[in-house]
């Protein structure tokens, strides 16, 4: 059991270094390459952060494991919008921007929709994620030309911070770069294992492993970005970094993981996870167009957030209790 839990650990915390060196050297790297600030934004950047998830859920369903693949995709979900969102409020209320809620928070609801109705047969196909991943291309390629003629855009701003923040050589980039990838691979791999071993020795399933403690850790990357985006003042970066995260999990992760192994759907996480997801999203339309004040997550909401993901982990805690 010991050493099971210190996979777990180290699998985390290499997840969290591996992301940071990995966006930092790809970052700089596709600058020296002449690639623009836009797309390193949106691509790079954007891939950089989700990678523990993309990882995590794709060696989870390539290893039989199909409720840490999903739960650590959906389990994220929640993470971000309940407990990140829930701590950057309290550390400074987060204004929205008008494209967020008329573009972005529309298309999450959607592609969360979406989702549920691929899954009420309680079965992830390979012609389910086919079209997940589709519908992810399509989105990364409609945001490209919307950034592409406003000229300019919050992960553009994003990525220019990042090459700013950390100068280095062409050769340290891509040694970052590389080694960034290869913690995140091994660390990955490695706390997959863990997962599953604990699970097994504590009698719960992996779907509730990967909805809490696999969420959590490979959501670490957003908390950080978005906790140091709220102290800067960088509202538009911090939620876009959740909106993004998400749609990025329910499209991108979910469909990689179906792609390599089509998987069974417990039945739970169609009564438990889209509800609260789903609540989730609708939230911060309530926050953005609440009457009497430009739209705003204020920190009492933000606290709001962080009870209602209490809860819902004090939930998960129940079911496990009560089935073992």
């Amino acid at each position: 059991m010991l050493l099971p839990l210190l996979a777990v650990v180290l699998g985390l915390m290499a997840l969290v270094f591996g992301a940071r060196r990995f966006v930092e050297g790809a970052a700089l790297t596709a600058r020296y390459a002449g690639v623009s600030p836009l797309l390193i934004g949106l691509v790079i950047v954007g891939f950089g952060t989700s990678a523990p998830e993309l990882l995590v859920s794709g060696f989870s369903a390539a290893q039989g494991n199909p409720g840490i693949a999903l739960g650590n995709a959906y389990g994220s979900n929640i993470a971000n919008i309940a407990l990140i969102l829930g701590v950057t409020a309290l550390i400074s209320p987060i204004p929205f921007q008008r494209s967020v809620l008329g573009r972005e928070l529309p298309a999450l609801t959607v592609v969360t929709a979406l989702a549920a109705l691929q899954l009420l047969d309680l079965r992830l196909s390979r012609a389910d994620a086919a079209v997940l991943l589709a519908v992810f291309s399509l989105w990364l390629a409609g945001s490209v030309l919307v950034a592409v003629r406003k000229r300019i855009d919050p992960s553009a701003v994003s990525a220019e911070r990042i090459v700013a923040a950390h100068p280095m050589s062409r050769a340290r980039a891509v040694l970052w770069l590389v080694v960034g990838f290869v913690v995140l691979m091994v660390g990955s791999r490695v706390l997959v294992w863990g997962v599953v071993e604990v699970a097994r020795a504590i009698g719960v399933s992996d779907l509730a492993i990967g909805l809490t403690v696999v969420a959590v850790g490979t959501s670490l990357p957003e908390l950080a970005s978005s906790v140091i985006a709220a102290r800067r003042n960088e509202h538009d970066i911090a939620l876009g970094n959740v909106l993004g995260s998400n749609l990025f999990n329910t499209l991108a992760v979910v469909g990689l993981a179906g792609a390599i192994e089509p998987m069974a759907v417990e039945r739970i996480s169609l009564l438990r996870e889209f509800p609260v997801m789903s609540a989730l999203t609708l939230s911060l339309f309530a926050f953005g167009w609440a009457s009497g004040r430009h739209g705003v997550i204020t920190r009492a909401e933000g606290a709001l957030l962080l009870l209602v993901y209490v809860g819902y982990i004090a939930s998960l805690v129940a079911t496990v209790i009560a089935a073992s």
